[in-house]
């Protein structure tokens, strides 16, 4: 009997994914566990494990975009026929009539499927926008005629500086595909897709796509301002989507607000206007962690704490006596949440991601490096799942390793603080016989929202982390 395959669910918040590749072709043979397509949410890109063995007969195509639990295709049996189903209904809502008339006649020499999109991979679409290259005049050798990045870096760069010009990625249902980006801001701003052109350079309708239609209908009709439902009913009153200012020079070059980026800026804005962000700041002596290091250095055998390391595991024991840090804004009030989740921001080139170690008060010292060094390695490499980043219940960024003392870190939502980690650094102190000595010195910034808690309680959260960097020894221990 045929196995259904479906769209994951891959996390709490994910409610939709869409296909950005089948990694195995129609038709082949797998295994269970065998990493079988590659989709994206609204925050990751995964590959998604085949849940048994059989032969693969596809129903969905890359680009179509469906919600988790739609059949996207079938596990045989061999010699087994496909069941005869309806085809899977995308998301993807904005048809191919919007497509602009000057792009819809490239020259195009690589396979084609039948409805006349043209197979380039993800990646090799985004190589051949960074080498100034139209993908629909190159030749694929991927699965069917797909043009792969290969394909795109081995192709005559004669067109290079000049800007590509791609056919709309259109979906089985005959839409064009809009990105999630897009498709947030869309619903957020009561924009109906099918009236939104696509971007020629990327194929889909993007965000910036969007915000461009947004600020083109407020310019030309000077009307009342574009609201949503829920906006309107939750404050009574309406909001203005106000154009940016032009450049004040003309630009050497232009990086669009989209992808990593893009979240980045709506989640810290989104932090900074709806929460009352405060920050304090406080030294910790860190002589006592120092002196720990070294000796478990000396010692050997177990992975070596860093000094974040420490940090971390200060900041979850003092949440366990602080409850109200460990805590969340609802609906209904202040959320106390009883499991602690510390997460850690990792810096990337293309920005900043927050994986999120879970029940961190039941790692010891060395299991807790253990955790951050494989959850840094896999944000660097690409590899963290979607569970691996939601469920945060606090946060701690750093910013040490390059020089800075201390700074003002923005909360990440829905949390309540974050903590930022200045460098570790000699300071000059008196000691018990008032003569100078040095001490090593680190700065902690803690951002809290001020609805949720106050500054007193704000510093004894802080003061609880110095005392507990103070004592090594009581933060070696799975609680």
């Amino acid at each position: 009997m045929a196995t259904e395959f479906i769209m994951p669910k891959l996390g709490l918040t994910m409610e939709e994914g869409t296909i950005l590749e089948w990694l195995v072709e129609d038709g082949a043979t797998i295994t269970a566990g065998m990493a079988v397509l590659r989709i994206e949410t609204d925050k990751v890109e995964s590959d998604v494990e085949s849940p048994a063995a059989g032969v693969l007969h596809r129903t969905a195509l890359v680009g179509d975009t469906f919600p988790c639990g739609a059949i996207i295709g079938f596990l045989l049996a061999d010699g087994e026929k496909p069941p005869t189903a309806a085809a899977p209904t995308s998301t993807t809502s904005a048809p191919i009539a919007q497509a602009p008339a000057a792009t819809t006649t490239p020259v195009a020499t690589s396979a084609r499927s039948t409805d006349g999109r043209v197979f380039v991979s993800p990646n090799a679409r985004r190589v051949a926008r960074e080498r100034g290259i139209d993908p629909t005049t190159i030749v694929g050798t991927g699965p069917n005629g797909r043009v792969t990045s290969v394909d795109v870096r081995n192709a005559p760069t004669t067109s290079l500086n000049v800007a590509p010009v791609v056919a709309p990625i259109v979906s089985s249902t005959g839409h064009v595909l809009a990105t999630a980006a897009a498709r947030q801001l869309a619903e957020l701003l009561g924009v109906d897709l099918s009236l939104v052109p696509y971007d020629p350079a990327d194929g889909r309708v993007t965000r910036d796509g969007v915000a461009a239609w947004v600020r083109a209908r407020l310019t030309s009709t000077q009307s009342a301002p574009i609201q949503t439902g829920s906006a309107q009913q939750a404050s009574g009153s309406t909001s203005t989507a106000q154009p940016l200012a032009p450049a004040s020079q003309p630009p050497s070059s232009m990086k669009k607000l989209t992808g990593m980026r893009g979240t980045i800026a709506k989640r810290m804005h989104s932090s900074l206007r709806d929460t009352a962000q405060l920050t304090l700041h406080m030294d910790a002596d860190l002589d006592a962690v120092v002196a720990d290091r070294e000796a478990r250095k000396a010692a050997g055998g177990a992975t070596l704490p860093g000094f974040t390391d420490y940090v971390i595991a200060a900041c979850a024991r003092a949440l366990r006596l602080h409850p109200i840090v460990n805590s969340q804004v609802v609906d209904e009030g202040i959320a106390l949440l009883p499991e602690v989740h510390v997460s850690m921001a990792v810096a990337l080139d293309e920005g900043l991601i927050v994986p999120v170690i879970k029940n961190t008060l039941s790692l010891d010292l060395p299991g807790l490096a253990d955790e951050t060094k494989r959850l840094s390695s896999a944000a660097r490499e690409g590899k963290l799942a979607l569970t691996e980043l939601e469920g945060g219940t606090f946060s701690v960024s750093t910013l040490g390793m390059f020089g800075v003392d201390g700074f003002t870190p923005v909360i990440n939502p829905p949390n309540s603080a974050i903590l930022g980690v200045g460098r570790l650094r000699d300071e000059v102190v008196l000691n018990s016989k008032g003569k100078p000595a040095t001490s090593k010195r680190m700065t902690l910034s803690l951002t809290w929202d001020h609805r949720v808690f106050d500054g007193a309680p704000a510093a004894q959260f802080c003061k609880s982390i110095v005392d507990l960097l103070a004592d090594p020894a009581a933060l070696n221990s799975a609680i």
